[in-house]
């Protein structure tokens, strides 16, 4: 299916005949976490066995998915296609933080609009009888006006008269009792929502007393210099981990004190990889894609203790979740219901990363069985391009060692170096992604193979980065950051110089 014809939307297809639809409908929770890679006792993790201990029963009693991937390595990409059920590359939404203006209201001039007849996971969830909520951010890389997607929301300040508020960075009140399952009219009406949980960027706040761990507790990977720094914010991911069990136990238990628990399916997932330490977040490797997903709840197709070692994309979980509530699912949605009798296991899971904040970059990534083939379309912009962590303990440790010639041959090759066009993993024995196979003759025919995925899957999906960004774009990019020290210090990518006085 080309990817134009992916996107029509079947006026049909939108909702199940109520005759289809069981009288009490569930509700649905997905408790999405930030930045959160999955280091907790149920994905096996030595560190944190036995001290995640809401999460672990949630997949005891439900079914974990162990090989869980998102579409993209940084948040406002991965949340435009979860919301849609549609790779943000198909959309014109795969730009990290586009569809922005300076301050405000998004100008008319770089609003990116979502293709005609395609409506986002709530607004159909409402069509089919949902109240729906969300208590955290938006994030979306398109316009919208919030109103049509969410009853409630932790951002309530609409501009009278205005059409279509893009409500992009809703604030998390901080409280799970405000502007949820509470606030609806009816509290009988089935409901649909979300809950923002800060995972990664929580750092060590939220971990139970007497679970923190000391800052050399972990021991770092081969890619990370051995710095007070890079050792610190390693094991403060482990703490988030911690952290986010915490935070899961408080919104179960309210649930439960709600008399909500009974009839309720829960979702619990992050949007990407660990944020605090580099070559994770941004970045196409496992720990950038690799999340938790769990989902729990007392319904036929939830089968507790149930271990799914399956590839799963994380739009499969827009297209479940609009299954769960009876929703027929769109012709255009990407992903597929998890539990249906029609589900197919996947051959490979795709993301994708490109521009991230002012940072000009485009990868491509293939996930199959046991191998991950990585396509970088700009090699010679190191990872240690200029970027908004510039000004982090890491990165600056990094390129002290660098300057005094004291990384590891490898270490320096892959902070500093030129970047392969292609990298492929066999990741059963070589977990860290280390040992390059894209050169060993032994290898050929895998990297043909994944060669081969990627350039269909482009051509089929309508990959929008073929195109660069629109000048409009960069130039609403270059706005937000031009005031900024971290921005105007740093050698930034040449595609800014055209805005400059």
């Amino acid at each position: 299916m080309s990817g134009l014809a992916c996107l029509l939307f079947v006026l049909s297809s939108w909702q199940s005949p109520e005759s289809e639809l069981s009288e009490k409908k569930p509700n649905i929770l997905w408790i999405f976490a930030e930045d959160l890679s999955p280091l907790m006792g149920c994905y096996n993790d030595p560190i944190n066995s036995g001290h995640t201990p809401r999460i672990d029963r949630m997949a005891a009693d439900g079914v974990i998915f162990k090989r869980a991937y998102m579409p993209a390595p940084v948040c406002s990409a991965t949340r435009s296609a979860m919301i849609t059920g549609v790779m943000q590359t198909s959309t014109g939404t795969h730009q990290h933080r586009s569809s922005r203006g300076p301050k405000g209201p998004v100008a008319k001039e770089v609003r990116i609009y979502l293709p005609e007849g395609m409506k986002t996971i709530p607004e159909l969830m409402r069509e089919a009888g949902y109240f729906t909520f969300n208590s955290g951010k938006d994030d979306y890389n398109f316009h919208y006006d919030r109103r049509a997607l969410y009853d409630v929301g932790t951002r309530q300040d609409y501009v009278a008269g205005m059409n279509g508020w893009q409500g992009n960075f809703a604030t998390h009140s901080g409280s799970f009792e405000q502007d949820t399952w509470r606030a609806r009219p009816d509290q009988g009406q089935p409901w649909f929502g979300q809950i923002l949980i800060w995972g990664g960027k929580a750092k060590n706040k939220h971990v139970r007393e007497g679970e923190l761990l000391a800052d050399d507790a972990v021991p770092l990977p081969p890619y990370f210099p051995s710095t007070t720094a890079h050792q610190k914010a390693w094991t403060t991911h482990y703490n988030s981990a911690r952290g986010a069990d915490h935070q899961v136990e408080q919104i179960l238990d309210l649930l439960e004190a709600d008399g909500e628990l009974e009839n309720t399916i829960v979702f619990f997932f992050s949007d990407h990889g660990n944020n605090l330490s580099l070559r994770h977040k941004q970045f196409c490797y496992e720990g950038g894609v690799h999340v938790p997903l769990v989902i729990h709840g007392k319904h036929a197709a939830i089968q507790a203790g149930t271990v799914r070692n399956d590839l799963v994309s994380g739009l499969d979980i827009s297209a479940t979740t609009l299954a769960l509530g009876g929703v027929r699912l769109p012709e255009y949605l990407h992903g597929q219901n998890l539990f249906g009798d029609d589900h197919q296991p996947r051959k490979f899971v795709i993301s994708a990363r490109d521009r991230c904040d002012y940072t000009i970059d485009r990868i491509r990534t293939v996930r199959t069985e046991n191998l991950r083939y990585i396509r970088n379309y700009y090699p010679n912009r190191a990872m240690m391009q200029a970027q908004y962590r510039d000004d982090w303990a890491t990165v600056k440790d990094l390129k002290l060692l660098h300057s005094a010639g004291k990384l590891t041959l490898y270490q320096d090759a892959h902070w500093f170096g030129v970047r392969p066009q292609e990298e492929l993993y066999d990741l059963a024995n070589d977990p860290h992604q280390i040992q390059n196979l894209a050169k060993d003759p032994t290898w050929q025919k895998q990297l043909r193979r994944h060669r081969q995925i990627l350039d269909k899957w482009i051509q089929e999906s309508g990959d929008q980065g073929e195109s660069p960004e629109a000048t409009v774009q960069l130039k609403a990019t270059f706005d937000l950051w031009k005031n900024r020290p971290i921005f105007n210090n740093a050698e930034v990518n040449p595609e800014y110089d055209q805005f400059r006085d």
